[in-house]
């Protein structure tokens, strides 16, 4: 094995060359790692070695506080006397708890570590032994034999423990000439190859299985060839780096810098390496694909035995996150410090335009955001208190919304306090209501249209403004140094005011603020419009769907219910419908149907084709459904009723015996199949049958199908809105559909079942039409 020692300094008990060519036979393993979580930490305890001091002798204190926990056992040995002076606590596993410092020989005894043949390592040319005599060992195999320790308590309760192989692996911490010599040794556990039968080739395998454990990159080049080359690298390098060992080796390791790694640094690590000087630095390399990373290289020169440079070994690991905290924590130090300055140094009226230009970015923010957040909602409480936390505390300490209607009549309030004060609020809105009178800023700005502004409110204006002395009593509570109260106009149309309130004169209002004040009121106001007419359109709405949608007739045998769920994002009405027909030959008609759309023109068209329906259903009497919906279809595109829809048709004919089912047929217009619950509760999709939509293709034929319903079944007819879900497609929305009305108890009835089919919490994206028949 090479030497670490340099060429004239004493090597006793140098190792022959041939153990070089050994352990580099050993590092060209391509097998996979087998215990990172050791090796990780292994890595720990050498990176805190290498940078957590400045001088060997505080790396060297420091050492056992870094390797207490790592999970590979850890010695240090005093090369002086021979002895094992701390054993971290994986070590102390192996050995017991042994009285330190202790001989090398007495530790390893009570260990139970003997070579792979068995023999205790005090008879052998022990690695320990070695270490202590300040010898590196690059690694050897030893075995770990509980059973054989020399402590017999701790042997006897190992006594059914298998035997175990550690990789060993050592080397001195201190320099020639230090007071103080120590070395540390490291114990690896590995698998133990099955090649028991050639001990040269257990030892090889062994040797392999340690060193490509290892997460680290290993890599050795030859300096003594041209530009000091690459002659192997292991798996990991490549892993890092992204080039392969045929890339790599044969080529200078140079070709991992780039155009921003440190010129400082990269010559720093050749004066190391011209002076075949150890070295450990942090340089920024990039990888194959050209991602820079950050790149802790360590390289030490290897020496023959007759004292010349033969290689040099680099230990690379990538501690890009490390880097980069470490980076953040310094800029984020670096900006604390000048932040700290810049306020130590700034003069008051700096701090104060600081102060003004935030609170004006603040403000641009406010309007930006104030059109988004108050045009987001059509409920009117919703738009009020969305209004009040845009306002308070950024614009001012409270804010007072009246609301009035066309004829100025006040017809409610709103308020917010930046401390809460809801009970002192609701008492200002009662009283103030009960006295408004012209002088109050609130009652001049809903007059005359325009904003009223007061600075500040004088004892004689707060008089004027609130005559009545509990007014300003509460008043006094909320806090009124300074108003300023805009009205809420929109469309030509007064809806109220917005009244912003300053506590003390620490926030007084300005002509400055009257603009920003402007603006959010005709925002607010026009939102609130919105609403109005929302409303407005959804009476209307509400009105026309209930004049379109049927009221189920009373027919014999048959007990029915239907339920409808209009969009949210329209006026609450839309273009489902279902319908129940007594037709004159006794037989029932049963349609549900979609037209294109959710809003009121889809509700008109809605209307037509009912009545288009109704009218071929009654004419055809016996007729069979698929000829009624293709007559149907003709109608609309003919008349131009509507643009298309999706429609079932069925006509159900009365059993001819008591315990005969009644008789179904069915024709369907690219509508959802039904669903037919037996009287069990299981479910039946009644599918098989199909056609094109209605305003398609007239000259469609369309076929029926016959379907049988027993005595107490279900017959439950939907539209797509129940099914249809973002992310699903129709197969999922119909088993779920058929999940809900299958958990439905047994004897629910038609109004349960339809409950149940829509679900607790339906999606509200589209229009919702179900109908549900029970036959008897």
């Amino acid at each position: 094995m090479p030497s670490d020692r340099r060429p004239g300094e004493s090597a006793p008990g140098q190792v022959p060359p041939e153990a070089a060519a050994a352990l580099a036979g050993s590092l060209t393993s391509g097998s996979e790692p087998t215990d990172r979580t050791q090796q990780a930490s292994l890595v720990g305890a050498a990176e805190a070695l290498v940078t957590g001091s400045d001088s060997e002798r505080s790396a060297q204190a420091a050492l056992p506080g870094v390797l207490a926990d790592v999970p590979v056992a850890v010695l240090v040995i005093d090369q002086v006397a021979g002895t094992v002076t701390y054993a971290n606590a994986a070590a102390n596993e192996l050995a017991g708890h042994i009285g330190l410092p202790a001989p090398v020989d007495t530790w390893g005894a009570s260990a139970g570590l003997t070579d792979l043949g068995g023999a205790p390592l005090e008879d052998t040319a022990s690695p320990l032994s070695l270490v202590a005599a300040g010898r590196p060992v690059a690694g050897e195999a030893v075995r770990l034999s509980a059973r054989r320790s020399s402590d017999g308590a701790r042997a006897q309760a190992a006594d059914d423990d298998r035997d175990r192989v550690l990789w060993v692996t050592g080397f001195p911490l201190s320099q020639d000439g230090s007071q103080q010599r120590l070395s540390l040794v490291v114990f690896l556990q590995i698998d133990e190859p099955h090649t028991a039968d050639d001990a040269d080739a257990q030892l090889q395998a062994l040797r392999e299985r340690a060193v490509v454990a290892t997460d680290i990159a290993f890599t050795i080049t030859d300096p003594r060839k041209e530009d000091d080359p690459l002659v192997w690298v292991n798996p990991s390098f490549s892993r890092i780096s992204g080039y392969s060992y045929e890339e790599s080796v044969g080529r200078n390791c140079r070709f991992l810098q780039g155009p921003a790694t440190d010129s400082d640094s990269v010559a720093q690590l050749r004066k190391a390496l011209q002076g075949q000087q150890p070295v450990t630095t942090t340089l920024l390399n990039y990888r194959k694909d050209g991602t820079a990373f950050w790149n802790q290289l360590s390289i030490t020169p290897v020496f023959d035995g007759e004292g010349e440079l033969v290689s040099f070994v680099g230990v690379q690991t990538d501690v890009t996150e490390r880097v980069r905290v470490e980076d953040d924590r310094r800029a984020a130090f670096a900006a604390e410090q000048a932040a700290r300055r810049d306020a130590e140094e700034a003069h008051a009226s700096a701090e104060a335009a600081r102060v003004q230009a935030e609170v004006a970015q603040s403000r641009l923010a406010l309007m930006a955001e104030a059109t988004s957040t108050l045009s987001a909602t059509l409920d009117m409480d919703d738009l009020l208190s969305r209004l009040a936390s845009l306002c308070v505390p950024l614009l001012a300490d409270w804010v007072f919304v009246t609301l009035v209607d066309e004829h100025g009549a006040v017809t409610g309030t709103s308020s917010a306090h930046r401390r809460g004060l809801t009970d002192e609020l609701a008492r200002f809105a009662a009283l103030r209501l009960a006295d408004l009178p012209d002088a109050a800023p609130i009652r001049r700005a809903l007059t005359s249209n325009e904003p009223v502004l007061v600075p500040e409110f004088t004892p004689e204006l707060m008089t004027a403004a609130a005559p009545d002395p509990a007014l300003r009593a509460v008043l006094g509570e909320l806090g009124a140094s300074s108003q300023l109260t805009v009205p809420l106009v929109a469309r030509r149309r007064t809806l109220g005011a917005l009244t912003l309130v300053a506590e003390s004169q620490d926030r007084r209002f300005g002509v400055e603020d009257l603009d920003l004040a402007r603006d959010l009121s005709r925002r607010a106001a026009m939102a609130m419009d919105n609403v109005r007419l929302y409303q407005q359109e959804h009476t209307v709405a509400e009105t026309l769907q209930r004049s379109l949608l049927p009221e189920l007739p009373t027919i014999p045998g048959i007990t029915a219910a239907a339920h409808y769920l209009s969009a949210s994002s329209s006026a609450d009405v839309g273009g489902d419908f279902y319908d129940m027909l007594h037709l004159p030959d006794g037989s029932v008609g049963i349609a549900i149907g979609d037209v294109v759309g959710h809003d009121v023109t889809a509700a008109a068209a809605m209307g037509h084709l009912r009545g288009l329906l109704r009218a071929c259903a009654w004419d055809a009497g016996e007729g069979d459904p698929g000829e009624i919906l293709g007559r149907v279809d003709r109608l609309v595109q003919g008349l131009h009723v509507a643009p298309m829809a999706t429609m079932v048709y069925g006509r159900a004919v009365r059993p001819t015996g008591p315990a005969e089912p009644w008789r179904l047929t069915l024709a369907n217009a690219g509508h959802p199949p039904l669903l037919l619950r037996h009287v069990d509760g299981s479910v039946e999709m009644l599918d098989g049958i199909t056609g094109l939509l209605i305003g398609v293709d007239a000259a469609h034929v369309r076929a029926s199908r016959q379907v049988a319903l027993p005595q107490g079944s279900t017959l439950i007819a939907y539209t797509d809105g129940l099914i249809e879900r973002p992310g699903e497609d129709m197969d999922q929305g119909i088993a779920s559909l058929v999940a809900r009305l299958a958990a439905a108890p047994v004897d629910a009835s038609p109004v349960d079942l339809c409950v149940h089919a829509v679900g607790p919490h339906p999606d509200r994206r589209d229009d919702v039409a179900v109908i549900a028949l029970r036959f008897s």
